[in-house]
């Protein structure tokens, strides 16, 4: 099992949004940021013709090409996109590029479109209904791109990812969840993820079903399963929360959480000794950290799931 440390920049789930496009004719722009796989159906057609599960612009009859500009929800460093063209077969645009720009704030499409874009993947040839890779070289800090396709066509999905870096003046003097994907945190480790993926305890707001949570394989050796969070920002954690809501039958008996902040990861101490949990719980834990913390460790005993892990406290980086 290997960890890339990339989060999806641009995903829906943390807030990325579509917001502008120069046409949407057969299918909204929004579609392109959301987070589950595209969807085909062969009987939904509608007054205009066919509807997909992407975005999709008419057939350009005039010199140019089609665009849309997306706000990353977790603005970063961008290391690499997917453009997916799934279901788009005979109308997927042959080339695609890629800009991306920095602004403070929050710019509106009149801004978006005076500002100096960034070309961070030249005209490049893409496959229908294929999930077109790009690695990116990392450069600055970004908060939106723009993909333009050409001349015309459909796009399912586009993810953007990155390491996300959090706007040090929206956390300095605050207390924040270090263990937030949005600010930047994590997995970086995990013994098991059999039913759902790790990450989802990073994501915001609450998980609306199980499968929206991290979930183990039924554990039939001695052990445990754990995961381990690299932290948005080093800081000291206040308050624990370990949210087991929707798992019922499959919540772990027990959990423990340590922390460090050693580089090498080979000096840890107990934030949360080995406590009983119940199932269908959001669980609180004051605690009082002397130290700043890089890196947590969650362990549960001895499988099960989980829907979200969040770590209050303050960052300990200076101007962050």
């Amino acid at each position: 099992m290997t960890f890339t440390d990339l989060t999806d920049l641009a995903s829906r789930l943390l807030g990325g949004g579509v917001v502008a496009a120069n046409d949407e004719f057969f299918a909204a722009m929004d579609n392109l940021v959301n987070p589950a796989p595209s969807e085909f159906e062969t009987w939904t057609y509608g007054p205009k013709g066919k509807v997909y599960d992407g975005w999709e612009t008419r057939r350009r009859r005039s010199p140019g090409h089609d665009w849309a500009i997306v706000r990353l929800g977790a603005p970063g460093h961008i290391h690499g996109v997917v453009v997916d063209t799934a279901h788009f077969t005979g109308n997927f645009p042959p080339y695609v590029s890629l800009d991306a720009v920095a602004l403070p704030g929050h710019p509106s499409p009149a801004d978006l479109a005076a500002a100096t874009w960034t070309e961070l993947l030249p005209k490049s040839p893409v496959k229908g209904d294929a999930r077109n890779h790009f690695a990116l070289t990392p450069g600055p800090r970004y908060t939106h791109v723009r993909l333009n396709i050409y001349p015309d066509g459909g796009v399912a999905r586009l993810r953007v990812h990155g390491v996300a870096e959090p706007d040090p003046a929206l956390l300095h003097g605050l207390t924040v969840n270090l263990a937030a994907m949005e600010l930047g945190a994590v997995v970086a480790g995990c013994s098991d993820m059999f039913y759902g993926s790790p990450g989802n305890l990073l994501l915001p707001d609450r998980a609306r079903q199980m499968s929206e949570g991290w979930e183990t394989a039924r554990r039939r050796v001695p052990g445990n399963e754990w995961v381990l969070v690299r932290l948005a920002t080093p800081g000291r954690v206040r308050l624990i929360e370990f949210d087991t809501t929707h798992f019922k039958g499959n919540a772990p008996g027990e959990a423990s959480l340590r922390a460090t902040s050693d580089p090498g990861l080979h000096s840890w101490w107990d934030l949360l000794p080995r406590t009983p949990v119940q199932p269908d719980t959001r669980h609180f834990f004051r605690v009082d950290a002397a130290d700043a913390a890089s890196h947590v460790r969650l362990d549960i005993y001895p499988d099960g799931g989980a829907a979200r892990l969040r770590l209050w406290g303050e960052s300990v980086v200076p101007g962050v």
